[in-house]
């Protein structure tokens, strides 16, 4: 008798996998009037690069950004999709979504879509409130969502958690996040197996989302 069609691992390929996270890293915190975001270059697919001048780092608002992670047509198209939803709601309503009302929005879409047609994508949400400074949303393939002072997407975790854990503070302030970022970039550069030569990393504050040139500084 053949019961294949019934067991459990015949039933794997329905769920949605996780395979992606081991190409890209995403990494972000806050500071004590900011919130700065990474996302490495490169656009892969398997053993190839297609090309190392890739932005993951999509602007939702003028004071709120979100980096994903994932698979190249997932991460393109749903990115998109929640930029535009995000200015069609401000248009409508007269006023932005809050830093909260975004997060919530980006998880209901990815958690509503889990069962029917998964997104393979993983994000951080970057933004600032006058009245609450800097904030940082945790959002993953699953639907999870949290709001953190620090976060990682990828296997960069294994490596920048511990230099979060060690170096970041409440109240940080620019150059101390560059510098904090900079150290990561390090430590990746040494320790990590995969070449990940250039990241791209925009800081959100009180005048909006802007991207900064570490290399250069």
């Amino acid at each position: 008798l053949d019961f294949s069609e019934h067991s459990p691992d015949s039933q794997v390929s329905t769920r949605p996998s996780n395979s992606f996270v081991i190409m890209d890293s995403l990494l972000g915190f806050v500071g004590g009037d900011f919130a700065i975001l990474a996302a490495d270059a490169n656009a892969a697919r398997s053993i190839l690069v297609f090309k190392q001048d890739e932005d993951k780092i999509v602007p939702l608002s003028k004071k709120m950004a979100m980096a994903a992670s994932g698979a190249q047509g997932d991460r393109v198209q749903f990115s998109e999709y929640i930029q535009k939803n995000i200015v069609l709601n401000e248009l409508r309503a007269g006023f932005p979504m809050s830093c909260v009302a975004t997060a919530n929005f980006v998880r209901h879409e990815i958690a509503s879509n889990l069962r029917r047609k998964p997104y393979n994508v993983n994000c951080l949400l970057g933004g600032f409130e006058a009245a609450k400074g800097g904030c940082l949303y945790y959002v993953d393939y699953f639907g999870t969502m949290h709001k953190m002072n620090f976060a990682c997407h990828g296997h960069c975790a294994a490596f920048c958690l511990s230099l979060f854990d060690r170096h970041w503070k409440p109240n940080m302030t620019l150059d101390e996040g560059k510098e904090l970022m900079k150290k990561c970039f390090t430590e990746l550069k040494v320790r990590y197996l995969l070449n990940m030569p250039k990241f791209v990393v925009k800081v959100v504050d009180a005048n909006g989302v802007h991207e900064i040139d570490l290399a250069a500084e």
